[in-house]
C-alpha cells in the first residue's frame, strides 16, 4: 500500500488553446455546429483539451501512457474511468488559452468480488485569465483482469430520451479528439481477446457528454451548475443504447444511459 499512497498529493500542470481547429473536429464528432470563438465552451468539451501527447514508445500495452510518473503504477491491471464530479463555476471561453492544474487527491486499494481494485481520485481546476472556471474530480479505477459486467438494473422511465447508434467511426473520432489511445475503443481483437469485452467499448466520457447534451436539448434554458456520473457497466458495439432522464426536484435531474441489458451509466445534474 505504501508505494500507492506515496502518489497522493502529486501535481501536474497543462495548458492548451481552445482552438478553432479542434472545436471543429469535436463539433463534427457530435454532428453539431461549431461554437464561435470567444463564446462559452459547451459543457464537458474540456475533456477534448489538455491532453499532453506522448510518443508510441511511451505507451503501455493497453495504449495508455505508461504509469509511474503522475499516475501510480498498477502493472497487470486494466484501467477504467469509473466516474466523476464536475462543477461549472463559469464557462470556459473558446479561442483563448486555458490552464489545467491537477492533483492526485487520494489513492486507495480495496478488494472486491472482481479482485483487488486500486481507486485513484484526481482533482482538476481549469482556469482562464487567472480565474478557476471549472472544477472537477475524476475517479479512476485499476482492476485485475476479470470478465466485464454484462447486466445491471433496468434503466428508469424518463421524461425524455434519445436513441444512440454507436459506430466505429464515432469511437474513432472521439478517441482522436481526446487523444485517447486506449485500445479497447478501436482495436477489436485486443478489446475482446485481452480485456474480455464483447466488442469495441464506448468511452465513458463520450456517454456522459451525449447524456448531458440530451438533457440540454430537453431543457434549452437551463444553466448546468454541477454534473456527476458513475459508470455501471460497459456499452459495446454494435449494441444500440439510449440516453435520457427525468427532473427529480426543482433544479435537479437524474440522467441515465443504457439498453435492454440495463443501465450502463447513471448521472445527476444540478441546474438553474
Amino acid at each position: 500500500m505504501a508505494h500507492f499512497t506515496d502518489w497522493s498529493g502529486r501535481t501536474e500542470r497543462s495548458s492548451d488553446l481552445l482552438s478553432d481547429n479542434l472545436l471543429k473536429r469535436v463539433a463534427a464528432t457530435f454532428n453539431v455546429d461549431t461554437p464561435s470563438l470567444n463564446t462559452p465552451l459547451p459543457p464537458l468539451w474540456h475533456w477534448c483539451f489538455f491532453q499532453d501527447p506522448v510518443g508510441e514508445p511511451a505507451l503501455g500495452r493497453d495504449g495508455h501512457p505508461q504509469r509511474g510518473d503522475f499516475l501510480p503504477q498498477a502493472d497487470g491491471r486494466n484501467r477504467m474511468w469509473a466516474g466523476g464530479r464536475v462543477e461549472f463555476i463559469e464557462p470556459l471561453q473558446t479561442g483563448l488559452q486555458a490552464v489545467r492544474a491537477s492533483t492526485i487527491v487520494r489513492v486507495e486499494e480495496k478488494t472486491g468480488r472482481s479482485g483487488k481494485l486500486l481507486f485513484v481520485t484526481v482533482g482538476h481546476e481549469y482556469a482562464q485569465s487567472g480565474h478557476v472556471r471549472v472544477r472537477e474530480e475524476q475517479d479512476i479505477v485499476y482492476r485485475e483482469p476479470t470478465p466485464p459486467k454484462l447486466h445491471a438494473e433496468p434503466i428508469p422511465q424518463g421524461q425524455w430520451s434519445e436513441p444512440i447508434c454507436p459506430t466505429p467511426t464515432l469511437l474513432f473520432r472521439y478517441s482522436a479528439a481526446t487523444f485517447n489511445s486506449h485500445r479497447i475503443h478501436y482495436d477489436e481483437p485486443y478489446a475482446t481477446a485481452v480485456e474480455g469485452y464483447a466488442g469495441l467499448v464506448v468511452h465513458g466520457p463520450l456517454i456522459a457528454t451525449l447524456s448531458l447534451d440530451a438533457f440540454m436539448r430537453a431543457h434549452p434554458d437551463a444553466r448546468v451548475r454541477q454534473f456527476s456520473f458513475r459508470n455501471v457497466r460497459p456499452l459495446v458495439l454494435p449494441d444500440l443504447f439510449e440516453v435520457g432522464g427525468h427532473v427529480t426536484a426543482a433544479g435537479t435531474a437524474q440522467l441515465w444511459a443504457g439498453n435492454r441489458a440495463g443501465a450502463a451509466q447513471m448521472a445527476q445534474v444540478a441546474f438553474d
